[in-house]
Order: structure tokens, then C-alpha cells, then sequence
């Protein structure tokens, strides 16, 4: 995954992951490109192919914390595909000005493609135990509030923190008890 000095290790294990958009360009701030996103992630969750603690979407990035057999072959679908339909989806909508900067900022090397929707890596951290794995949930849960979004964790809709709560999110998650 990208040429990050970060690794995923223990792929089974839980990973704590920041996935961000190239340039910090707000992208999720627009509905329509964070449901990519959150339908993504709910496929990926449904059949089976990662298991999903904990996740918030913010304007730019996301974090997760979540665990495959195969990881970080998960995480790369994952970003490819969500990146492929975010863009189809701006080309769709004739958002010249954003496609544009996602092509300004392409990493020059990739050039078997015209635009770069995510950074790349995703930055796994493993997950090394149970206070680690509540700290990094309180982390993500946190990040919008700490933004000033938000005055408590559960009010952010692109965030597992309501289902930590016994209420309905947007993504089934497996809470971590």
C-alpha cells in the first residue's frame, strides 16, 4: 500500500487507519461522495471481507479500525473503487474545478491514470490491546467534536459512534465490548 513506512502487521488483528484525500481536498463534505464511501464500506462489511469496529468520515479523511485475513489487499479495493466511483461521479456532474486539482495534485509516478482521488497508504497502526483499541475508538468518535462540528460524537451521522451508543448508524458495525 503506497510507500508508507507503515505496515500492516498481523493482518487479522485490528488496525487503526486514516485514509486521506489527496491535497486535503474536502471532498466528503459533499453527500453524495460520502455515501461512495459509506456504501462501500457497507459491502465491504456485509460480505465479509473486513470487519469493521469503528469509523468516522471527515471533509478530507477517514479513519477506521477495522481487520481482514487479507487487509491490506481490502483497504487497497477498497480506496480503487471508492476513488473510481467518486470520480465518475464528479465527471458526471461536470465538476471540472475539483477534477482538476485531483489531476494538479497526482503523484507524477502514477501515470496509468488521469486523476488521484486518496493519498497514498492508509497509515495501519495495529491495534496492540484493549486500551489501545478504546483509546483509538474514543479518537474517531471525538475527531468532529474536537473540529468543532459537532457537540457530542453521536450528532456526527458519518460516524459509528451511535452505534456504540444502542442506536442506528449508517454502517452495521462489530462494536468492540
Amino acid at each position: 500500500m503506497g510507500r508508507s513506512r507503515y505496515t500492516i502487521r498481523e493482518e487479522s488483528k485490528p488496525h487503526f487507519l486514516t485514509c486521506s484525500i489527496i491535497h486535503w481536498l474536502p471532498l466528503f463534505s459533499k453527500p453524495a461522495i460520502a455515501k461512495i464511501v459509506i456504501d462501500t464500506l457497507n459491502f465491504m462489511q456485509e460480505n465479509k471481507r473486513i470487519n469493521l469496529f469503528a469509523f468516522v468520515i471527515m471533509e478530507n479523511h477517514i479513519h477506521l479500525i477495522a481487520s481482514s485475513p487479507n487487509l491490506k489487499s481490502e483497504i487497497s479495493k477498497f480506496k480503487s473503487y471508492s476513488a473510481r466511483s467518486g470520480i465518475d461521479w464528479l465527471v458526471k456532474k461536470n465538476n471540472h474545478v475539483v477534477l482538476t486539482e485531483l489531476n494538479l495534485h497526482k503523484i507524477r509516478h502514477k501515470k496509468d491514470r488521469e486523476y488521484q482521488f486518496w493519498q497514498e497508504g492508509a497509515h495501519p497502526q495495529l491495534i496492540q490491546n484493549e486500551e489501545m483499541m478504546r483509546q483509538k475508538i474514543e479518537y474517531i468518535h471525538n475527531n468532529p467534536v474536537v473540529r468543532g462540528y459537532v457537540d457530542k460524537p453521536e450528532h456526527w451521522r458519518y460516524s459509528s459512534a451511535r452505534n456504540y451508543l444502542g442506536l442506528p448508524g449508517m454502517i452495521e458495525i462489530s462494536k468492540w465490548v
